[in-house]
């Protein structure tokens, strides 16, 4: 019997449709933020990891492509271990402070605006071509920037994973993921 799809089936096509619009205008990344929001919302209000498992459009996605490109395998130990898991999350999110800390020397008028997306921290792509904001502040620029880097890159070692082991092997070593599941458990021992 085939599983009825519901409206939170398709959100991978907004993952996908997320890339390629900042891919020609960068500025669309900022509607990335929703995919850091909304999970820590329900995971606060509900208690659970409900994006996860239902609404990431990324995971979705995965789980699409993965049934050609995936070699199903099991995903390493080690990447499911918390030292891991939070050892990711910690140097994920000294990236993230990293670069908003750009974006404020940026919005101080103290470093001027770096138009490139850096790829898994350090490989810069030249990416001018998608900075279509000629009247918008350079601080908003600048962030769209670094946070498309962001979610480019974690995009990237999910599709890694992806090909390497099972489909949704990203999501076991997830920041956002790994986050969620810690304030699941922090609400859950109250």
């Amino acid at each position: 019997m085939k599983k009825k799809k519901h409206w939170y089936d398709y959100l991978w096509i907004v993952s996908a449709i997320y890339l390629i619009l900042g891919f020609f205008n960068i500025l669309f990344a900022w509607l990335g933020l929703i995919c850091f929001f909304v999970p820590l919302c329900i995971s606060v209000i509900k208690g659970n990891k409900g994006y996860c498992n239902k609404y990431c459009g990324r995971g979705q996605l995965f789980e699409l492509l993965g049934k050609k490109l995936s070699r199903k395998k099991e995903i390493p130990h080690f990447l499911k271990t918390n030292w891991f898991r939070y050892g990711f999350l910690t140097f994920f999110m000294i990236m993230f402070l990293n670069m908003l800390f750009t974006t404020y020397l940026v919005f101080a008028d103290i470093k001027s605006l770096n138009e490139a997306v850096t790829l898994l921290w350090s490989f810069r792509l030249p990416w001018h071509f998608a900075n279509k904001a000629e009247f918008v502040n350079p601080w908003i620029v600048q962030f769209a920037f670094g946070f498309y880097s962001v979610m480019l890159t974690s995009t990237v070692l999910g599709l890694i994973t992806m090909i390497l082991f099972k489909p949704r092997s990203w999501c076991v070593y997830c920041p956002m993921g790994t986050m969620t599941q810690g304030i699941c458990k922090l609400k859950h021992k109250k």
